[in-house]
């Protein structure tokens, strides 16, 4: 086995060295050229605005200033209170061929209700809501969709009125849609096409 001369080892070591020396300069530049423009928008050299990287940290500093100024979830919680306790129903509506009805509950602003539904066959639906003092025959749509069989969900009243669906039958069988929902309605209305509106009181 050759043992290194002094000289040799010397040599080595100045060439660790400089490869050491070349690292750290290169790790400062790749951090003043780019890391300093993308992280912290700071940017001594200008590569930064050269490349775009001064505006990804310019949009890091306007993130971290909206995340610093939003109140945490704790302070966000809105708990709304009701005189009265929620209410509950599960019922049933027969739609024959061709036909269609609506159900709908009154709801002050803000009240929640929660529902959900099935159909025994594929309806027309409309979610929607007639608000108190609105022009006869208005209606404020929430959503709407064809041959659907169920559907679940939450609303909370943007105004006072009356919230509920349309289901239309086109189909040539009858058709039974179960409603189960709670919520703080106190009223209901069925209305039928050539029938009186049936209401409901809870």
């Amino acid at each position: 086995m050759t043992m290194a001369s002094e000289p040799e080892k010397a040599e080595a070591k100045n060439r660790l060295a400089v490869a050491a020396g070349a690292a750290l300069l290169g790790a400062g530049l790749i951090l003043v050229m780019f890391v300093l423009p993308a992280e912290y928008g700071v940017d001594p050299l200008g590569t930064g605005a050269w490349v775009g990287l001064t505006e990804l940290g310019a949009t890091g500093k306007q993130i971290e200033a909206l995340e610093a100024s939003a109140p945490n979830a704790a302070q966000t919680t809105i708990v709304v209170g009701q005189a009265a306790p929620f209410k509950s129903e599960t019922v049933e509506f027969a739609i024959a061929p061709r036909q269609g009805m609506e159900y709908k509950y009154r709801l002050d602003k803000g009240e929640a209700l929660l529902y959900s539904w099935k159909a025994t066959g594929p309806v027309n639906v409309e979610f929607h809501a007639e608000p108190d003092g609105a022009p006869r025959g208005y209606a404020q749509s929430y959503e709407k969709a064809d041959r659907q069989t169920a559907a679940s969900g939450t609303l909370t009243a943007p105004f006072p009125g009356i919230h509920g669906w349309y289901w239309e039958n086109t189909t040539d069988q009858t058709i039974t849609v179960t409603l189960t929902s709670a919520g703080y309605y106190n009223l209901s209305h069925e209305f039928r096409s050539g029938q009186p509106t049936k209401n409901k009181t809870f």
